[in-house]
C-alpha cells in the first residue's frame, strides 16, 4: 500500500507527526512494535507521574494533623494498588492515541518497521510505500557494563515503575530528572534510599542553587546523597547488591535491595535500516539538517534519536515542523535556547534558559532577581514553603533564564518560557498584575527584585 508519509514509532514525536500530517490533508500510516504513546505515555512521563502522585497524597496523610485534620489507624502505601493504578493511568492514555488516531483517518500498523530502501517500509514482511518516512523510534534506558541490569535486584526505570513489593534500600545511581523522580517516590514511601551522582552536584543540568535546595530535600526525606562518586562494580551476593565505588572519602562498599540504574538513554537506531542506506549517524545519533531530514533525501528523523534535548514536548515540537516542512509550509525553527525542563520531585524543579553559572561562564552581563517561597502567603497557607523563584536578566533586563524550586512550579513555568521568548522585560514582568495569593506571583516578586523594587521582601 502507498502512503504519503509513513512514521515509525507512535511516541509523543510519531503520534503528534502524523496527526499533524492527517490535519494536512495526507495519507499517513504508523508503526508500532508496542503500546501506541511510545515509552512516555506506558513506561515514563506518564506512569511515573502517576505513581508520585500516590507518594503525594501519602504524605498528606501522614502530615495531615499539620493540617488539623485527625486520621485514625495507620497510615501506609500499598504498593500493589499503587502500581495498578499507574499501569491504569498509562492504559487510558494509550486508548487516546488509538482515539485519535482513528479519529485523523490514520492507519495502525502494528509490528517492527524497518527502512526497507529509499520510501519503503517493511514490517514484518510486509512491505509499505511513502513519499516520506519520519523515524521517531524514542529510545531506551542505557546500560553500563559495570551495572549489569538483571531486571530484578539491578534495574533500570522500566522495572522501576513495577516492582512486585517495595524494596527495604535501593541504591540509585544518576541524579538526572529519572533518577531523581523515582529516588524522591521510593524514599516518600518509606525505602532507604542512596542517591550516588558521577558530577560534583545533585541534578547536574540544574542551577547550583537549585541543586542545593534540592539535595537538603532529599536529606529531609532522609536519602543519603553522594556526589562526584563514581560507581566502579555492582554485583549481587545472596539477596542483595554489593555495590563499589570511589567518592570523597576514597573507596568503599555500600549494600542494598536494589540498585536503578538512571544513566541517561540510548537511542533506538539498531535494526531499523539505518546503515543499510546508508543515513549518516554520529555515535547513536541520527544527523538531520535543520528541517529534520536525514543524509538521504525523503527520510527524517525527531525525537530521542537526533542530538537534540531528549524531551517528549522537544520531539513534538519537531514533528510538527517536519511534517509542515514535508508538506510545503514554511514553518518556524524550533527555538532549543526555550525549552522548558521539569522535574516532578517534591518539592519540583522547573527551569528554562541559561543558568546564573553559565551566565558566568559566558561572559554574559546579567542580574538575578530572586523570590524565596517563605515570603509567600500562598505557599504558607498551603504549608509548603520550601523552595524560590530565581529569574535571570540580561543587561537590557530582558529575561533569560528562570529556574524556579518548590510546590508545583512546573504549573508556572509557561510564563518565563514565554517572556523568554518573546524578549520580556523585568520591568514588564513586573508590572503585569498577577492574581493573589498564589504561588505564581513569585514571578512578578522576583523581576521586582531584579528592578531593586522589592515590595514584599
Amino acid at each position: 500500500m502507498k502512503y504519503d508519509i509513513i512514521v515509525i514509532g507512535s511516541g509523543p514525536g510519531g503520534y503528534v507527526a502524523a496527526i499533524r500530517a492527517a490535519q494536512l490533508g495526507k495519507k499517513v500510516a504508523i508503526v508500532e512494535k508496542a503500546d501506541l504513546g511510545g515509552v512516555c505515555l506506558n513506561w515514563g512521563c506518564i506512569p511515573t507521574k502517576a505513581l508520585l502522585k500516590s507518594a503525594q497524597v501519602y504524605t498528606y496523610c501522614k502530615n495531615a494533623a499539620h493540617y488539623g485534620v485527625a486520621i485514625e489507624g495507620e497510615v501506609k502505601p500499598d504498593w500493589e494498588k499503587i502500581v495498578a493504578r499507574s499501569r491504569t493511568v498509562a492504559e487510558t492514555m494509550s486508548k487516546g492515541v488509538a482515539f485519535l488516531m482513528k479519529k485523523n483517518n490514520i492507519d495502525i500498523i502494528n509490528g517492527f518497521g524497518r527502512l526497507a530502501a529509499k520510501g519503503q517500509v517493511d514490517v514484518d514482511g510486509t512491505i509499505y510505500e511513502a513519499d516520506a518516512i519520519i523515524l521517531s523510534t524514542g529510545a531506551r534506558p542505557r546500560t553500563m557494563p559495570f551495572i549489569p541490569v538483571d531486571g530484578k535486584r539491578i534495574i533500570t526505570s522500566k522495572e522501576a515503575l513495577v516492582l512486585p513489593t517495595l524494596p527495604e534500600s535501593m541504591v540509585v545511581v544518576g541524579s538526572g530528572a529519572i533518577g531523581s523522580e523515582f529516588a524522591y517516590l521510593y524514599a516518600s514511601l518509606g525505602v532507604k534510599v542512596t542517591i550516588i551522582e558521577y558530577m560534583p552536584q545533585l541534578m547536574p543540568l540544574e542551577d547550583e542553587e537549585v541543586s542545593k535546595t534540592m539535595e537538603r530535600s532529599f536529606r529531609k526525606l532522609r536519602a543519603a546523597v553522594m556526589t562526584s562518586t563514581t560507581v566502579k562494580d555492582v554485583r549481587v551476593e545472596d539477596d542483595h547488591c554489593v555495590i563499589d565505588i570511589e567518592g570523597k572519602k576514597g573507596a568503599e562498599s555500600l549494600t542494598a535491595d536494589v540498585v536503578l540504574s538512571a544513566v541517561g538513554i540510548k537511542s533506538n537506531i539498531e535494526g531499523i535500516g539505518i546503515e543499510e542506506l546508508g543515513i549518516k549517524v554520529e555515535r547513536d545519533k541520527v544527523i538531520v539538517d535543520e528541517h529534520y531530514q536525514t543524509s538521504v533525501e525523503g527520510i527524517y528523523a525527531i525525537g530521542d534519536i537526533i542530538p537534540t534535548p531528549a524531551l517528549a514536548h522537544v520531539a513534538s515540537a519537531e514533528a510538527i515542523h517536519c511534517v509542515e516542512h514535508i508538506c510545503g509550509l514554511k514553518p518556524e525553527a524550533v527555538d532549543y535556547t526555550t525549552i522548558p525542563s521539569c522535574v516532578f520531585t517534591s518539592p519540583e524543579v522547573a527551569s528554562v534558559g541559561i543558568t546564573e553559572q553559565r551566565a558566568r561562564e559566558k561572559g554574559i552581563d546579567y542580574k538575578v532577581g530572586r523570590f524565596p517561597f517563605t515570603a509567600s502567603g500562598k505557599a504558607t497557607a498551603a504549608g509548603d514553603r520550601d523552595g524560590f523563584v530565581k529569574l535571570i536578566f540580561d543587561g537590557e533586563e530582558r529575561v533569560i533564564g528562570a529556574h524556579l524550586v518548590g510546590g508545583n512550579v512546573t504549573e508556572m513555568l509557561g510564563e518565563p518560557t514565554l517572556a523568554k521568548r518573546l524578549g520580556v522585560t523585568a520591568h514588564t514582568l513586573a508590572r503585569t498584575i498577577h492574581s493573589h495569593p498564589t504561588m505564581y506571583e513569585g514571578l512578578m516578586e522576583a523581576a521586582e527584585a531584579a528592578m531593586d523594587a522589592a515590595i514584599h521582601l
